[in-house]
């Protein structure tokens, strides 16, 4: 069995399967990391994470209503254009090779985030990831002049413990400099709401062949002079930024979403997002937080009720994404 692999993934997982080979490097003995690896997921996996992977819609031109819901057809638009399934594996396609070098470093940047949150849910049952611009209003304007930050905060599901996450993404093969700059932007963050950051993670989405791998590493902190140590606190609402897209589809009936009735099977009551053969849902215990927009209330059931919710066929955040058939099939077929 791969290490850290939870419930929840045996409801996500059906005969679609697809396999990522990943390399790790000094990680502690406790994590059960080997070096070499194969995780297992489904497109259901990958839609959830493009959708909650926790960034503000600061850079659209609206940041709530309806545009949240746009977004999300966004995020999902972009990996559909990047990737698509051969056999068991995930393989770029000829427009992303197509792209000039601007548009696929942003694009390359989104599926870096994407599958570093797929990474640290599967391997260190951990979620819970933030962009850290939701920390901008509370940290100095020079941290987001640079590149000495990380990019991505995590919390484990059943504990206060925190991770950093450097999340770097390539359109081609990895070179030694790039493995050894992979994690030094995620050493500077040491603690959020005073609890220490366990991990420090460098992680890279890259590809080999055309096929999607993944590499990540957590050397041991290295004292730095350069730079003065980040010591973050939780803004208000910040989890906003993950619950917004699929609160907008739960609130929104005339936009781009339709909610469908029970499922035959009994199973989650599921919205419709027809013009990405994608359907979300959330837990009957969440949905009246989301649609009032009380997005800590949120996250503290969904905290406390992680395995309700998994044994409910959610996901432990509450939601529930599904990926169409057509997300099975090469583009242009």
């Amino acid at each position: 069995m791969i290490p850290g692999m939870k419930g929840e993934d045996a409801v996500a997982m059906g005969n679609n399967e697809l396999f990522i080979r990943y390399e790790s490097e000094d990680f502690p003995h406790s994590s059960g990391m080997g070096q070499l690896g194969r995780l297992t997921l489904t497109w259901d996996d990958i839609l959830w994470a493009a959708l909650t992977v926790g960034r503000p819609n600061r850079y659209y031109v609206f940041r709530h209503g309806a545009a949240s819901g746009f977004e999300a057809i966004f995020r999902w638009s972009l990996v559909r254009m990047a990737l698509e399934q051969r056999g068991h594996g995930l393989y770029r396609t000829d427009a992303f090779k197509s792209l000039d070098p601007t548009e696929k470093g942003a694009v390359s940047y989104f599926l870096g985030m994407v599958f570093c949150k797929l990474f640290a849910h599967k391997l260190l049952a951990t979620p819970w990831l933030l962009h850290l611009d939701v920390f901008r209003d509370c940290l100095n304007p020079r941290v987001f002049a640079g590149r000495s930050r990380p990019d991505l905060v995590g919390q484990e599901t059943n504990t206060e413990r925190w991770h950093a996450f450097e999340s770097k993404g390539r359109s081609s093969v990895l070179n030694t400099g790039e493995k050894d700059r992979a994690k030094a932007q995620a050493e500077r963050l040491v603690s959020i709401k005073g609890r220490r950051v366990v991990l420090h993670i460098g992680a890279i989405t890259y590809f080999k062949k055309d096929r999607l791998r993944f590499y990540w590493r957590d050397p041991e902190p290295e004292e730095s002079e350069k730079f003065k140590p980040l010591m973050l606190e939780l803004p208000t609402d910040v989890w906003g930024n993950y619950y917004e897209p699929v609160s907008t589809f739960l609130r929104d009936r005339g936009g781009p979403a339709r909610e469908t009735a029970e499922n035959r099977d009994g199973g989650p009551v599921m919205t419709i997002i027809e013009e990405s053969n994608v359907e979300v849902g959330a837990h009957p215990r969440i949905r009246p937080h989301l649609r009032k927009r009380n997005w800590e209330a949120a996250r503290g059931v969904s905290r406390d009720s992680a395995e309700v919710f998994q044994g409910d066929g959610y996901r432990a955040d509450g939601l529930v994404v599904r990926a169409g058939s057509s997300w099975q099939q090469p583009n242009g077929e």
